[in-house]
C-alpha cells in the first residue's frame, strides 16, 4: 500500500480501502492495524527513510516503527521474523542502522517530515518553532468531539462517555476528547446511542474553536459559505440555540450531501442552498447580497495545519496546489464581502499554517475592496473564546493562528473583517 500511494500519488484511504475489498479474509483488527502502520509510516516518511537510508516502503516502515512507535531494534527484529504473514527478518544493515542512526544534521524538511518547498513560508509562520511544530504535526492526532448544546450540557453527556475515558478539551467550553488505543484509532462512537440521537459530533477542538470565534449572535442572519459537510453549520446552530437564520451552502454540491442527516440527528435548523451543477448555474445567494450579518467563510485550502489526521496529503501537495487554493479563497472571500451589510461580519477560516492562505488571503480582500473592509483587532476577537485560548495562541498581521504545539489543536487560522457602515 505505501508503494501504491507513492506511485499513483493516491489518497491513503483509497489505497486501503482497495487492499481491503482484494483482502477480505483479513478482519477487522487486521485492517485497523494495517492502516496505523501505514499512517504511521507517512507521518515519518521523510525521517525514517533518512535513518535506515533508503526510501523503500520497507525501510521507511522499519524506520517509522522506530521514529514513530518508539520500538528498540529488538522489538523490530521480533515483528520482522519471517513467519508466516511476517516480513523478511532484518538484514545486518538495517538492525545497524535502528540501533545507531540519527537524525542529526538532517535538514530541516527531513527533521520536520514536510515537502522542502513549503518550508518558507512554514518558517515565516512559525519562526524558531518551525521542527518543534512540524514535529507534533506528525503525532497522531486525538479524538475530540462537540457537545451538542442543544440537546443538553457537557455535563450530562460527560457521564455516558466515561467508560471511553471521555475528559473535557483544554480550551473548547462543549469539547470532550477521547484517548486513542495503541493502533492510534478510536473507540467507535458513531454506532453509541447518545451519537445516533445527536447529543455530540466528532470535531477537531480547533474547528470547535474556530466555530466560537465566529461569535454568532441569537437574532442574525448567518451564512456558512463554505459549509461542505455542516460539522461548523451545526456549531453555528447551537451557539445561537437555532435562534437565527442561518443559510448553509457550498460551491461543491457534493459535499453538502452528509449536512441533511446530521441536521435531522442534531436538530440544528438551517437552509441548505445546494448550487446545480454547470457553468450557467445561478447564484444560489444572490437574494440575500448586503443584508447577512455574518458570513464564515471556512476556504478550501491545502490541509497543511490538518496534517496529523491526513498524513499522506503533504506529500500529494504540490506548488500547483497552494496556486489553486490561493485562487479559490480570493473568489469566496470576495463572494462573502458582496453579500456582509455595512456593519457585518466576514469570518475567515482556513485550515492552514501557510501566511500566503492566511494572512495573505485576507490582505489580497482588503486591497481589492479599497477599504470597505476594517479587520477586528485580535483580542476583540479572542473575546468570544476562552482565556486560555487567548494565551496559547499566535496572534499574526490579521489574525489568530492554532497549531499542534501551541493550542493541542489542528492548525486552524481565524480573521475577522468588519464591513465599514
Amino acid at each position: 500500500m505505501l508503494a501504491d500511494i507513492a506511485d499513483r500519488r493516491r489518497p491513503a484511504a483509497d489505497a486501503l480501502k482497495d487492499w481491503g475489498l482484494a483482502h477480505r479474509f483479513a478482519g477487522s483488527g487486521d485492517r485497523a492495524g494495517i492502516a496505523s502502520l501505514v499512517y504511521d509510516a507517512l507521518r515519518r516518511r521523510a525521517s525514517a527513510a533518512w535513518i535506515m537510508g533508503s526510501e523503500t516502503p520497507r525501510a521507511v516502515l522499519i524506520g517509522a516503527l522506530r521514529l514513530q512507535q518508539g520500538l528498540a531494534a529488538p522489538s523490530v527484529a521480533a515483528l520482522f521474523s519471517g513467519e508466516r504473514f511476517a516480513p523478511a527478518p532484518l538484514t545486518d544493515d538495517e538492525r545497524a542502522r535502528l540501533e545507531t542512526a540519527t537524525l542529526e544534521g538532517a535538514p530541516p524538511e527531513i527533521a520536520g517530515d514536510a515537502p522542502a518547498f513549503v518550508l518558507p513560508e512554514l518558517a515565516a509562520a512559525l519562526g524558531d518553532d518551525l521542527i518543534p511544530e512540524l514535529r507534533a504535526l506528525a503525532r497522531r492526532a486525538p479524538l475530540d468531539l462537540r457537545v451538542n448544546a442543544l440537546r443538553g450540557s457537557r455535563e450530562a453527556v460527560l457521564p455516558a462517555l466515561e467508560a471511553f475515558g471521555a475528559a473535557p478539551t483544554p480550551h473548547a467550553p462543549l469539547g470532550l476528547r477521547v484517548p486513542v488505543g495503541a493502533d492510534g484509532r478510536g473507540p467507535a462512537l458513531h454506532v453509541e446511542a447518545e451519537f445516533l440521537e445527536g447529543w455530540y459530533e466528532i470535531q477537531d477542538e480547533g474547528s470547535q474553536l474556530a466555530a466560537l470565534l465566529a461569535d454568532p449572535e441569537p437574532g442574525e442572519t448567518l451564512v456558512d459559505l463554505c459549509a461542505g459537510g455542516g460539522g461548523k453549520t451545526l456549531a453555528l446552530a447551537a451557539a445561537t440555540g437555532n435562534r437565527g437564520r442561518l443559510i448553509a451552502t457550498d460551491g461543491d454540491p457534493r459535499r453538502l450531501a452528509p449536512i441533511h442527516e446530521r441536521l435531522r440527528r442534531s436538530g440544528a435548523q438551517a437552509e441548505v442552498r445546494t448550487p446545480r451543477g454547470g457553468k450557467g448555474r445561478a447564484d444560489v445567494l444572490a437574494d440575500l447580497d448586503g443584508t447577512v450579518d455574518r458570513v464564515l467563510v471556512d476556504a478550501p485550502c491545502t490541509g497543511t495545519g490538518t496534517w496529523r489526521r491526513n498524513p499522506d496529503a503533504k506529500w500529494r501537495l504540490r506548488p500547483g496546489s497552494l496556486a489553486n487554493r490561493l485562487a479559490e479563497q480570493a473568489a469566496v472571500l470576495d463572494r462573502a464581502a458582496r453579500l456582509v451589510r455595512p456593519g457585518g461580519r466576514i469570518v475567515y477560516v482556513t485550515c492552514s499554517l501557510l501566511p500566503a492562505e492566511n494572512d495573505g488571503a485576507v490582505a489580497g480582500l482588503l486591497a481589492r475592496t479599497g477599504g470597505a473592509l476594517a479587520p477586528v483587532p485580535a483580542e476583540a476577537v479572542l473575546a468570544a473564546g476562552p482565556s486560555s485560548l487567548a494565551e496559547a495562541v499566535r496572534r499574526t498581521g490579521h489574525g489568530v493562528q492554532m497549531s499542534p504545539l501551541r493550542t493541542g489543536t489542528d492548525g486552524f487560522y481565524v480573521a475577522v473583517l468588519e464591513k465599514r457602515a
